[in-house]
């Protein structure tokens, strides 16, 4: 069994026991999140797609950590005119692990 949910303005494709970092989300170490925004839920050939969520579906989660992931290094450059820029970015995620769906 598996679902589509949407969080942080993007979609995963989770099972459960998996584990994914995703957008960040103030939320505590260990503590359970509920996803409600269900796109999608298949179970061996039966297949749900919401228009555009799946009423009732729900995903349960753990919240195994909060972290960032490495820097990404941006460098721009205009040859032949004395122009370089760089600049770093780092972004912020929660790392989760999904403990079950319910459709």
């Amino acid at each position: 069994m598996y679902a589509v949910i949407k969080t942080g303005g993007k979609q995963y494709r989770v099972e459960a026991g998996e584990k994914l970092k995703i957008e960040q989300i103030p939320a505590d170490i260990g503590s359970e999140l509920v996803i409600d925004q269900v796109l999608m839920v298949a179970d061996g050939d039966k297949v749900s797609m919401g228009k555009p969520l799946v009423l009732g579906a729900t995903v349960k989660a753990t919240v195994l950590g909060q972290g960032r992931h490495d820097k990404v290094r941006i460098f721009k450059m205009r040859r032949r005119k004395h122009y370089q820029k760089h600049q770093g970015h780092r972004q912020n995620y929660t790392e989760i692990q999904i403990t079950g769906i319910s459709a």
